[in-house]
């Protein structure tokens, strides 16, 4: 099986939303909700794509003929990779009757753990669904990041203590996932958070803290000052809000005024590994990509997996080659345009 093969065999399984292109760039499913398109007229999802599109890499072969190291450690913890699959949720409403969370969770996080990467796990209003991303996460020795959605904090503080019982290196909260349409009026219910009871539910993580839908340096320095230890900047695949920048567009603002203080990661588009080089060429230090993932896992279950982490990873090593990055700390935005 090659990674055709898992496009080809996904579309037989994903249910009737999903289009399972090769290149998940939002422009067949567009505003499809349920299924994997945007919120409105599903702008966002195209544009989050598009502009990494329209950046271009620099080549540069005049440089030592070192291999390239594609290592990553973050919060205390070492991948081969710089890229994590990002959290899905409500799989059955999006995607199909094949898999629940429960089955999606545990598929992805044990096969991004045996290829060298993180996934973050998604969350529902069943509790059983962060009951069970945090039995897998510990299974896999804490290589997951259970990610919360913005409850009332009551509710936060309860699933703090499933996903600290996984051991997890890091937990995330998708703060914005306050504007998904499928989320309103549930119970437990769900909302945007003030500074202060974002500072409360970091402090009762006691392990680094990931706030997930950052798109201003404004927010960004909200969260910090919060205590979290990274932030994703994400508009939730324009799943939350219509007519919103790209993430690409936003990247650069926000990692200049984080200066350093937090760890960026940057979701919302990024489908190849010279993408992932973009992002880190623009002050992320790691890539998030979610939606690929799913076509992945439809089509090849843990194999499917593998062979698109193979796919980006041999990406982003000729892009790193050919640019003159022999690492990740090499990367810079000289080799962009």
């Amino acid at each position: 099986m090659d990674y055709s093969e898992v496009i080809s065999e996904a579309r037989k399984h994903i249910g009737n939303y999903c289009k399972a292109c090769p290149v998940c760039d939002g422009k067949a499913c567009k505003n499809t909700i349920p299924g994997p398109g945007a919120k409105g007229v599903g702008d966002t999802a195209v544009r989050n794509y598009d502009k990494w599109q329209e950046r271009r890499v620099l080549t540069d072969c005049i440089c030592e003929n070192h291999s390239v190291d594609t290592g990553l450690t973050l919060f205390g913890k070492t991948f081969k990779y710089p890229f994590f699959a990002g959290p899905v949720g409500a799989v059955k409403l999006h995607y199909g009757d094949e898999y629940d969370d429960i089955a999606y969770n545990d598929i992805l996080v044990n096969a991004c753990a045996e290829n060298g990467i993180a996934a973050f796990t998604g969350d529902g209003t069943d509790e059983n669904i962060m009951k069970g991303a945090a039995s897998t996460i510990a299974a896999c020795g804490g290589l997951g990041i259970p990610t919360i959605k913005p409850w009332s904090v009551e509710t936060v503080e309860k699933k703090l203590d499933l996903a600290k019982k996984s051991g997890a290196f890091a937990i995330a909260m998708d703060i914005d996932a306050a504007g998904l349409p499928f989320l309103k009026g549930q119970t437990p219910p769900a909302g945007r958070k003030s500074a202060s009871e974002l500072g409360r539910i970091i402090t009762a993580a006691r392990v680094p803290f990931i706030v997930k839908g950052i798109m201003t340096p404004n927010s960004a320095l909200k969260a910090v000052e919060a205590g979290a230890s990274g932030i994703v900047v994400s508009n939730h695949g324009g799943r939350v809000l219509d007519q919103c920048p790209a993430t690409c567009e936003v990247l650069e603002s926000i990692a200049d005024a984080v200066e350093g203080r937090a760890k960026i990661l940057v979701d919302g588009g990024i489908r190849s590994g010279t993408d992932v080089f973009k992002a880190l060429a623009m002050g992320a230090d790691c890539a998030v990509i979610a939606r690929p993932f799913v076509t992945a896992l439809y089509g090849g279950k843990s194999r499917g997996i593998r062979l698109y982490i193979e796919k980006i990873a041999s990406e982003l090593e000729d892009t790193m080659m050919m640019c003159g990055a022999n690492s990740l700390k090499d990367i810079n935005s000289s080799m962009i345009l």
